[in-house]
């Protein structure tokens, strides 16, 4: 019995998604496609807010670079391992770089959860108080507001970590998903967890749901203030992005979290909404229904395209 406890796990493998060589090929295809998306799109929005004056200063704008980059974290935790998986038969992660994908996920995951829940109090005092919007909305606040919610999400995963790593692991350790998380990777404890699943429902679930209900609050009090059809459309215009953004972000992370770790068919489908195609979507929602984003990325793009032919320009004379 003493020789067994000592057999602790040292890796873990990731089920993925398929044993079917040509199969993963293709996934691997479509998923880099996504990836690729995903970096091209945040960083195409965080370089268009920082070149653009008029976007910097704005606090919505401030607060959708720090999303984006959020976004482009929040999907590097898992991607590549992903893809380089997608390649690999025995995908295979070591205990150690599985307990800090798992540390990260719930770090960038809750800090975006929390900047979220920012973006719906920055638009509640843009509709709602137009005339104090730039007093109460200041950079400072923006910062410490930001500062906030990375704080938040540093803190939610150090318990959440902290509860994983306090387990013991000896075996099995077939990880039934594509990346290491809290509820696939608890049931391979080889003690009762009853009481660690109760505390980590407890803080994961609080988060994401108490986060949605307030969210959906300030929409709905900002709703309800304006008295006005036009004002009201006009309002909804404004917050339509955020609104589908909140959606496809906190509805799989409530159905994921907001339950007893029990497994599903569908939660590795669930899982790629909200850590692959999620990411990816973001910059599309702002970019396709935000005007003065779409001005910003064409006066980007007329800049660098100035900047390259006067480098051209400069090259052939330089050959003359």
């Amino acid at each position: 019995m003493g020789e067994n406890q000592t057999e602790m796990v040292r890796e873990f493998v990731l089920a993925g998604f398929s044993q079917t060589s040509s199969i993963e090929e293709g996934l691997f295809v479509l998923f880099l496609f996504f990836y690729v998306l995903t970096w091209v799109g945040n960083v195409l929005i965080m370089a268009t807010v920082i070149s653009d004056n008029s976007l910097k200063a704005s606090p919505m704008y401030f607060l959708l670079g720090n999303l984006s980059f959020l976004d482009l974290c929040y999907s590097t935790v898992t991607t590549p391992k992903l893809l380089a998986d997608f390649l690999d038969s025995k995908k295979l992660i070591p205990f150690e770089q599985c307990i800090v994908q798992l540390f990260f996920l719930h770090f960038v995951g809750a800090a975006e959860m929390f900047l979220l829940t920012v973006m719906a109090y920055d638009r509640y005092v843009a509709i709602c108080r137009p005339l104090h919007y730039t007093t109460v909305m200041t950079q400072g606040l923006c910062c410490v507001l930001v500062g906030a919610s990375w704080m938040g999400g540093f803190v939610h995963s150090t318990v959440q970590t902290f509860l994983m790593i306090s387990l013991p692991f000896c075996g099995p350790n077939e990880v039934d998903n594509f990346f290491c998380d809290v509820p696939p990777v608890i049931k391979l404890a080889c003690t009762d967890t009853f009481v660690i699943e109760l505390l980590m429902v407890s803080n994961s679930g609080l988060i994401s749901t108490s986060s949605f209900v307030v969210l959906l609050c300030s929409y709905t009090t900002i709703l309800v203030k304006i008295r006005s059809k036009e004002g009201r459309r006009k309002a909804l215009s404004t917050c339509a992005s955020h609104l589908m953004v909140v959606t496809l972000f906190f509805g799989p992370c409530i159905f994921i979290y907001a339950r007893p770790f029990s497994t599903f068919s569908v939660d590795k489908m669930v899982s790629v909404l909200y850590n692959v195609i999620t990411p990816m979507l973001n910059p599309l929602i702002y970019t396709l229904r935000n005007k003065e984003v779409k001005s910003a990325i064409r006066k980007l793009w007329d800049r660098s395209r100035i900047n390259w032919k006067k480098q051209e320009t400069g090259n052939i004379e330089v050959s003359f």
